[in-house]
């Protein structure tokens, strides 16, 4: 059985999508990110950078113990591998899709999230003239749907002609792409791509997951909940390592 910790961010969004796309079956263990979750011991043993998603495999083609293996992209190339689908095995297209998976996770995923927070951090005027990190990562990210944009001119999907783990884990950070200020026509190549995987079932399905925890209005909870979860989720520095 595949247990995935997850919450319904992007980053969680692109396994779920994979997982329904296998057909396989999973359980989904909720992870509530607002309250802190994420840094809990028990967590922390899987996922050492306390981010989600991360995921147990109970049942490793090896046989042993259970395996957990944390980041979004080494969870697809895991299951990937497992089931042998959606992944080339021949070296040249094996490479093709693996190369994609990391341009998200270096640059699709970490700019369009950056552009979010400062958008948001620029609304309080405690945190100063952000006009600057707005610019830079709007900009980014308008770079990156070009990037997306001339990749497809010539080809079906982003490894080619065969849909892809690469193309899973692209498509949950480009459905803000109205948040982000992007004209869809600006990029007609992308804009035929994202309405292909919009229709597809399984992309449906894997968006439509949730955590199982329910919705809050963090101005509703108590004062002093709301002043722990600010020190405990912003500006985090590092963590002392366990005493032996």
């Amino acid at each position: 059985m595949i247990e995935l910790h997850y919450a319904p961010t992007p980053n969680g969004k692109k396994v779920t999508i994979l997982l329904e796309e296998l057909g396989i079956p999973y359980k989904i263990v909720g992870i509530n990110i607002g309250r802190g979750d994420q840094f809990t011991d028990e967590f922390l043993r899987i996922s050492p950078n306390n981010r989600m998603p991360a995921m147990v495999d109970t049942e490793p083609e090896d046989g042993g113990e259970p395996v957990s293996v944390f980041e979004s992209g080494a969870i697809m190339l895991y299951l990937a591998e497992k089931y042998r689908r959606f992944i080339p095995q021949d070296l040249r297209g094996r490479y093709e899709t693996i190369q994609w998976v990391f341009w998200q996770m270096a640059n699709q995923g970490p700019k369009t999230g950056e552009n979010g927070h400062f958008r948001r951090a620029s609304t309080d005027p405690k945190n100063g003239q952000l006009d600057y990190a707005v610019r830079r990562f709007g900009d980014e990210v308008h770079r990156m749907y070009g990037v997306m944009n001339n990749r497809l001119y010539d080809r079906r999907y982003l490894a080619g002609e065969d849909y892809t783990i690469a193309d899973m884990i692209s498509y949950p950070w480009t459905v803000t792409w109205q948040m982000r200020g992007i004209d869809l026509e600006e990029f007609k190549y992308f804009k035929r791509w994202f309405e292909g995987l919009s229709e597809r079932p399984a992309v449906q399905r894997g968006l439509a997951v949730t955590a199982g925890v329910p919705a809050e209005d963090p101005a509703t909870l108590p004062p002093e909940e709301q002043e722990r979860r600010r020190k405990l989720l912003y500006n985090q520095r590092a963590r002392p390592a366990p005493v032996a």
